[in-house]
């Protein structure tokens, strides 16, 4: 399944359903066949993605530096980060906000 992100106010953001679900998770929504994201809580989703993407790239650099405590090899993660992976979504999140136009996906 893919997820199809649409809004009058910023082109279309297409995500599997691994990420698209993992969006939604991370933005406090249930992920669902379809939905809609209002305006007044785009700044919370926004909030809510920045804060997930500080946590993820801190507990990333904490194994890296044990990892190197102990002598070992640091390990490895995936090739595109959350980061990465949030920057679309938190562009089209800021321009609709800016619009005052919802994101809705699956309509």
């Amino acid at each position: 399944m893919l997820y199809k992100f649409k809004s009058k106010a910023a082109g279309d953001l297409i995500l599997l359903e691994p990420q698209g679900q993992q969006f939604l998770t991370l933005i406090g929504k249930t992920p669902a066949p379809q939905g809609i994201i209002e305006p007044e809580h785009m700044l919370q989703a926004i909030a809510d993605l920045q804060e997930a993407v500080r946590l993820v790239e801190a507990e990333q650099a904490l194994a890296v530096a044990e990892a190197k405590a102990q002598g070992q090899t640091p390990p490895q993660f995936a090739g595109i980060s959350l980061r990465q992976r949030c920057k679309p979504i938190i562009d089209m999140l800021q321009r609709c906000h800016k619009a005052g136009q919802p994101i809705v996906w699956g309509v």
